[in-house]
């Protein structure tokens, strides 16, 4: 599984010999490279990413300012010229500080620190995503406390930006985690995602109507890319 890089950095030389250092490991893939901060949100916003080649001294944004930005946080190694910013730097959880100019060695060194803590997060989230079949349930992280949340419990989930709202009968969880992120958690034959904002538990279903699912007295947009292929899954348990 190769590792999917952006490179966010102003100078064009520091871009192509991360490109052309790169090009040496197999499994690192530069999908993107960046001026500055605010065409590297964007990017972020719109593909995955799983590590970072930040500098820091950029225009309209410093590396570290935008990395502060961020709710949920790429791998970072930070490429810069400057070493007053590396115990910042650190205390941001990055993998590496890389003080240009840096030899493939060193890169090579930094990337592999990189390496190993994304096969260890992709292990964890592989753990998880099997016992989903097995337990009836997963726990949340919210309000500085981990809840234990069963999948009878949900009726929907709502996607908030960065954050998502967990819909229960009697309560409602707000908690730091992408739709696809839950999505994946989620039993594949309880749950629906019906909008880019809405994830449903089938069995919640109380109507339909037009381009609306009612699910507790709430009315939920069904979108349009998702509309035919839930139709099609609806039509499985109609009767005629």
């Amino acid at each position: 599984m190769a590792i999917k890089a952006l490179i966010i950095d102003d100078e064009p030389l520091a871009q192509n010999v991360i490109k052309q250092y790169a090009q040496k490991i197999p499994f690192l893939e530069i999908t993107g490279a960046c001026n500055d901060a605010i065409c590297a949100q964007k990017f972020i916003h719109e593909n995955e990413v799983d590590l970072l080649f930040l500098d820091i001294n950029m225009p309209k944004l410093s590396g570290i300012s935008f990395l502060k930005t961020l709710n949920r946080r790429p791998l970072v190694i930070f490429t810069t010229a400057y070493s007053e910013y590396a115990l910042e730097a650190y205390d941001l959880n990055a993998i590496d500080y890389l003080k240009k100019p840096f030899s493939f060695e060193r890169f090579f060194k930094a990337f592999s620190r990189a390496e190993e803590l994304f096969l260890l997060k992709n292990k964890q989230t592989t753990t998880a995503e099997s016992n989903k079949d097995v337990n009836d349930f997963l726990f949340i992280k919210a309000n500085k406390k981990t809840i234990k949340v069963k999948f009878s419990d949900i009726f929907y989930i709502e996607g908030l930006g960065d954050y998502i709202k967990i819909h229960l009968n009697t309560e409602k969880i707000v908690t730091n985690l992408s739709m696809k992120k839950i999505f994946s958690l989620l039993p594949e034959d309880q749950f629906y995602r019906t909008h880019k904002s809405f994830i449903i538990a089938v069995d919640k279903i109380e109507s339909l109507e037009g381009n609306m699912v009612s699910i507790s007295g709430e009315k939920l947009p069904i979108g349009n890319s998702y509309r035919s292929d839930f139709f099609d899954y609806v039509k499985r348990f109609t009767a005629d």
